[in-house]
């Protein structure tokens, strides 16, 4: 019997002209769709901001602008005063990933390679959270938020009251447990009998082996605070302070279609541009579980 692994296609048929043929017909068949349906969507948003406000809403739409106006996208970064609501959700977003990466990383190796009393009673608390609903801690995170024990101040109107919730990520702890569980023991005590404390060994031993784990949490966090809409809309009541997703909707009543639609297009660049600088890191994050011990 032959060791080798079963296709779907023999290579016998493969070997033969008119398998060849069909195999990569259907093959190119199967991308060519695929990227049809992931790529028209964004097809069909850009070329709709520049649309006239009569063509964008036509019925049967067009599939082609019949005259290209890129005054949609102007007067999308004027009038909704993009700038403002894009750099309120860099900050947010930024502080929320810092300080998530910080606490999460520090949880994880303490729980992996510290082994604190208890401490798998505390990761099953931490995973129990999973199980809880997001919307049932809504009403007790804002008025944790609105009125802070001990302190009584309130985070309201704050990049704070998006930074603090977001560090208590339990799936992305998780996931960085996991990780660290499966980097050899024999690399951290070579690390302690070099003289290596266990702040100097996280540094310069465990955090450069973990870079693809790094790089999808980092995602993870990041994209959770862009995307988030109904936290921010109640954390900020000042229209000012408030991030893209909420401003998109809070400005959207009195503007024409075909602004609305280049203000999402502008929104989700930096998304869009952040997965594809870190799309090498994405895949080498899903393979990272197959590091063996």
């Amino acid at each position: 019997m032959s060791s080798g692994t079963r296709t779907l296609v023999s290579p016998l048929t493969l070997a033969r002209p008119r398998g060849k043929a069909v195999y990569w017909t259907v093959f190119t068949a199967v991308v060519l769709l695929f990227a049809l349906a992931f790529l028209f969507p964004v097809y069909w948003m850009v070329t709709g901001a520049m649309k006239s406000p009569d063509e964008v809403t036509r019925t049967p739409p067009t599939l082609v602008p019949k005259a290209w106006h890129l005054s949609g996208y102007t007067d999308a970064w004027d009038l909704m005063d993009l700038p403002t609501h894009l750099w309120n959700t860099v900050v947010q977003a930024a502080g929320a990933w810092l300080l998530q990466l910080v606490f999460c990383t520090a949880a994880a190796y303490a729980l992996s390679k510290l082994r604190p009393a208890f401490g798998k009673v505390i990761l099953g608390g931490i995973l129990a959270t999973l199980m809880v609903p997001a919307q049932a801690l809504v009403v007790p995170k804002y008025l944790t938020v609105a009125d802070l024990p001990l302190i009584h101040t309130s985070l309201l109107n704050d990049p704070l009251g998006i930074w603090l919730p977001a560090v208590a990520n339990a799936f992305n702890l998780y996931l960085l447990k996991r990780f660290f569980d499966q980097i050899p023991r024999d690399v951290l005590e070579a690390a302690e009998i070099d003289g290596a404390g266990r702040l100097r060994t996280l540094w310069s031993i465990v955090l450069p082996m973990s870079r693809p784990v790094l790089g999808v949490v980092s995602i993870f966090a990041l994209v959770a605070v862009w995307q988030d809409f109904l936290w921010p809309l109640m954390v900020f009541s000042d229209t000012d302070k408030q991030p893209i997703s909420v401003a998109l909707v809070q400005l959207s009543q009195n503007i024409q279609l075909t602004v609305l639609i280049a203000a999402m297009v502008i929104a989700s660049i930096p998304m869009v541009v952040m997965f594809l600088v870190f799309q090498r890191h994405i895949i080498a994050g899903i393979s990272a579980g197959s590091m063996k011990g």
